[in-house]
């Protein structure tokens, strides 16, 4: 790199990018030993329910009735994407010693780091070094994306896969040589088959890139495009094949992600904006835009195609996307992207009108470097704001008292996962005003004495810990209160006994 391609020296621009990257590092690892309930803590209990039961299916040293219970809870899950963060998970707890969640949010903190690299490479080759810095800034130190790259879920993995697949496509659509094509086809590839979702993107991109570049014919005999095509679909293709056509299960996890009615509603695009904020905020999305106005028409293929991708991927989704903001976590690397183009035009407007001039520069860098720590201030004090630890005491002191008294419904977080892992308490759920309403839309409206005689039938208590659903769903809070008597009752929950 030529010095006079950055407002920074050589030396002082890549001792930037070490830091930035050790920064998100440093950022990521705070509080990490709390309970995973700061991001979307049913998913991630999900695959902490799973990782459990794996892991415990081996040990010799534990009760049996936890072992049991580990394994039915890991098994009574459904399966949707491959069980591979579940497995790293399992690994480390082995060579750990013990089911620490730290570990597999550990996993997820690197994959999203590497992934920023590979971004940042991807950049520096389709804008400047200068673009590429911005992208690394924002990629790494958005505070959504902080919060996110720390759970335990296959997102931050498939993430990752994305910008590394970016990166390949980047390198095959400047040399269009077989070693580009096969690294484009695997790591997008291994994205897919990490998260399925990722397809829109992979495709999108990949697309655009051959159609500006070949023609339809030229594109069809092309035998590094079939390859890349090829090795993309490949290790999902055999994965779903054996999901849907040699089991039913995985065509059942399918049903309710598309609502067509919804296309037509305002209000899911007022929702996907909403959702988008919370993720992005809306600032950042008009620079995105406008980074993407501004690439040259030569570079401009990959970020036209993954924008194109990942509005399919909102139009067939478009369910969780309008009410799961962790669905927008794949737009986070297009997004950190589409602004590489205001990273160079602005350094080099700094570096044009103050050329001979080092305080301008350095209270440009100066600015960047403080803009980071408020960034990454911001998310710290999020992350410290809450002790989950006391929780867990929670969970299981409700376990010690139910675990052996019969059947249990519950009206609880996460869909009952808490009690689940940390009181080793099985619960069948009650639904939520969320869950209602999702049944609704699918054409099961629920009638509440039907609702009762459904769920707590054969259950012997009640248990209640979501006191904001209590609030809301009235007519179950009179009902039991009127029929049914207080068993126990403690910090945080509240139990009704149903056999009397």
């Amino acid at each position: 790199m030529k010095q006079n391609n950055s407002v920074f020296s050589i030396k002082i621009y890549w001792l930037f990018v070490i830091l930035i990257f050790l920064g998100s590092i440093w950022i990521r690892l705070v509080d990490i030993n709390d309970l995973p309930l700061d991001f979307h803590p049913t998913r991630q209990l999900f695959s902490a329910l799973k990782a459990r039961g794996m892991y415990y299916q081996d040990l010799v040293d534990i009760p049996e009735w936890q072992k049991d219970m580990a394994v039915h809870q890991w098994k009574s899950q459904h399966t949707l994407e491959p069980e591979i963060t579940e497995w790293l998970a399992v690994t480390a707890y082995r060579q750990a010693g013990i089911a620490d969640l730290a570990l597999p949010r550990i996993y997820s903190v690197i994959f999203w780091v590497i992934g920023g690299l590979f971004l940042f490479f991807a950049a520096r080759r389709l804008v400047s070094p200068d673009g590429a810095l911005l992208t690394a800034s924002f990629y790494l130190f958005l505070p959504y994306g902080v919060l996110a790259s720390r759970s335990f879920q296959p997102d931050p993995l498939m993430v990752a896969l994305l910008a590394i697949f970016i990166w390949a496509l980047a390198g095959w659509s400047d040399e269009r040589s077989w070693p580009w094509a096969i690294l484009t086809g695997v790591f997008g590839g291994l994205a897919i088959f990490v998260k399925v979702v990722a397809i829109f993107f992979v495709a999108g991109g990949a697309v655009v890139v051959v159609l500006k570049s070949l023609s339809l014919r030229r594109a069809w005999k092309d035998t590094q495009v079939w390859s890349i095509a090829f090795l993309s679909l490949l290790p999902t293709a055999l994965y779903y094949f054996n999901g849907l056509v040699l089991g039913s299960s995985m065509a059942q996890n399918y049903a309710g992600r598309f609502f067509p009615e919804l296309l037509l509603s305002p209000v899911f695009y007022l929702r996907w904006g909403l959702k988008l904020d919370v993720v992005i905020g809306y600032l950042a999305i008009s620079f995105s835009l406008l980074g993407l106005l501004l690439f040259s028409k030569k570079k401009n293929g990959i970020v036209l195609g993954l924008w194109l991708g990942y509005l399919v991927y909102g139009v067939i989704f478009n369910y969780h996307f309008s009410t799961h903001d962790y669905y927008q976590m794949p737009f986070i690397p297009v997004a950190a992207l589409s602004i590489a183009p205001l990273g160079e035009i602005l350094s080099r407007t700094i570096r044009d009108r103050w050329e001979q001039r080092m305080l301008p520069r350095a209270a440009f860098v100066l600015i960047w470097v403080l803009t980071l720590l408020g960034a990454a201030w911001t998310v710290r004090s999020e992350m410290r704001m809450v002790d989950y630890g006391p929780l867990a005491e929670t969970y299981r002191e409700i376990g010690d008292i139910l675990r052996d008294e019969g059947n249990v419904v519950a009206l609880a977080k996460d869909y009952g996962y808490r009690l689940n892992y940390w009181g080793w308490l099985n619960t069948s759920h009650w639904p939520s005003e969320g869950d209602l309403w999702y049944q609704e839309k699918r054409g099961d409206p629920q009638v509440f004495p039907q609702l009762f005689e459904k769920h707590a039938q054969n259950r012997s208590f009640f248990l209640v810990t979501d006191f904001d659903e209590w609030e809301a769903q009235s007519a179950l809070q009179k009902y039991l209160l009127a029929q049914y008597p207080l068993f126990a009752e403690g910090d945080g929950y509240l139990i009704f006994d149903l056999r009397e």
